[in-house]
């Protein structure tokens, strides 16, 4: 009897206007059927009280998911149809297709910004205002490219001097200097060089240079420490190259005798041109065990002492060369040529020349040896001029130009020595017959020498014949 109940009440026809009300709202609820809906009607009263519960509970999110959709289509009603398509737009034209690759949104959520604010972002310029600054590519960073930052620039190192090689490319540099004495192009030279640490040995190098060289070799040595002083050389520099002399005094004796008085002329010109400072000589009192060493600062001491009142010791090395004046030249080479006469030494004549550093002036030795030479009284000033001569010109000190200047001197100024010396002309022709015995003058130089020619009258043994 109750199957019959619950058969009739699921599939007996129901009256017009029974359960309308809640069709309806199931309509509304469930818009679309399906087959949850279908067992859903179905449900019996075998269901457990948990799965009844959970049954229900997925009813209402289901509702709710619909109600969303439902809700979110209404919004849009009046821009898209239901088909989502343009309204009022030809479905087959393409400005009235919807861009599907268009990021904008279709749901009409948002606030309506721009992302981000406008700023940042692929292909724009940023926030307006904003100032961007230059960054510095870093290293470490995984996309550093060294090729791709800016134009490569190649600098010139110049390796350091070693120390070994050190002399090797000072001493041309020096040697030149004493032929041109420019010191602007040994500081351009030295500016090409890498002396590091070592600069401080070009001093001592050229020092060691000079001690054997002439007067005026250590006269531009000077003046070159004088130049360099303060552009290339300090004077810690300066301290240190002289203190290395002082040192190797023992072995610059064995070439330069006389190296312990010119390197205390060094010093003092040194600290008189302010190169060295004044405290130098006072950091070795009682400190000095080599003697060579005490005898450099005493001359240093004392050449400072004697000439306190001048600022710089410019005569110390003497004048150089052509620098002094004829007739001082003229003065040293007469008492060269008397000392020689006294003593006979003919080592320390050419040494004494040699230290004149006049080889353009020579012929003027030639032409005093020979006004000495018919001034003199006796035959022995006429061998010891001869033998004078001859070692110079067989050392090559008097060249050929020299020697034919000095003769033809004498030969022009012949007439006015005749007014001092009457029998001048006859000791000449025997003194430039001597000369070219000993192969001091060539035949021309000696065809040269006038003769003073004499009237010979006619007397009766000559047969009437003038007598040449």
């Amino acid at each position: 009897m109750a199957t019959e109940v619950d058969t009739w009440s699921t599939n007996a026809p129901q009256a017009d206007g029974m359960f309308s009300f809640d069709n309806n709202l199931a309509e509304a609820n469930h818009p679309y059927n399906s087959d949850e809906d279908v067992n859903e009607a179905e449900v019996n009263g075998n269901w457990t009280p948990q799965e009844k519960a959970l049954h229900e509970a997925r009813l209402k999110a289901k509702a709710k998911r619909r109600l969303r959709k439902s809700s979110s289509r209404n919004s849009t009603s009046e821009s898209f149809s239901e088909s989502g398509d343009v309204v009022g737009a030809d479905p087959n034209s393409p400005k009235g297709k919807v861009n599907t690759n268009d990021r904008k949104s279709r749901t009409g959520k948002g606030r309506g910004l721009p992302k981000k604010g406008g700023a940042g972002g692929k292909g724009v310029w940023g926030a307006a205002g904003m100032v961007y600054e230059d960054e510095e590519p870093d290293v470490r960073d995984p996309n550093y490219d060294e090729s791709a930052q800016g134009d490569t620039v190649y600098a010139t190192v110049v390796p350091e001097v070693d120390e070994r090689e050190l002399e090797k490319m000072v001493n041309p540099i020096v040697q030149e200097y004493f032929e041109h004495g420019d010191t602007k192009e040994v500081q351009m030279l030295l500016k090409g060089l890498n002396l590091g640490p070592h600069k401080y040995e070009f001093s001592s190098l050229a020092v060691s240079l000079a001690l054997e060289g002439k007067a005026s070799h250590r006269e531009l040595t000077s003046r070159l420490l004088s130049d360099l002083s303060g552009k290339l050389l300090s004077q810690s520099d300066m301290a240190r190259a002289f203190d290395k002399m002082l040192k190797e005094l023992p072995d610059l004796i064995l070439d330069t005798p006389e190296a312990p008085q010119m390197l205390g002329q060094f010093i003092a010109r040194a600290i008189a041109d302010h190169i060295l400072p004044m405290s130098f000589l006072d950091c070795y009192k009682g400190k000095v065990d080599c003697d060579h060493a005490r005898v450099a600062l005493d001359r240093a001491a004392v050449l400072l002492t004697m000439k306190r009142e001048m600022m710089r010791l410019d005569n110390v090395w003497g004048v150089g060369g052509g620098l002094r004046p004829v007739k001082h030249l003229i003065k040293e080479m007469n008492l060269l040529l008397k000392e020689y006469l006294i003593s006979g030494d003919v080592a320390e004549a050419e040494h004494c020349l040699r230290d004149l550093e006049v080889p353009h002036f020579h012929h003027e030795l030639v032409y005093e040896t020979i006004v000495m030479v018919l001034e003199s009284k006796g035959d022995t000033a006429s061998h010891m001029m001869i033998k004078l001569l001859k070692s110079f010109w067989k050392t090559g000190l008097i060249t050929v130009d020299q020697m034919n200047r000095g003769f033809e001197r004498v030969y022009n100024e012949l007439p006015e020595i005749s007014l001092d010396v009457p029998h001048a002309h006859s000791l000449m022709e025997s003194f430039v017959d001597l000369c070219y015995k000993e192969s001091v003058i060539t035949k021309q130089l000696r065809d040269a020498c006038p003769s003073r020619g004499r009237k010979r009258f006619v007397s009766e043994g000559d047969g009437g014949v003038i007598k040449t």
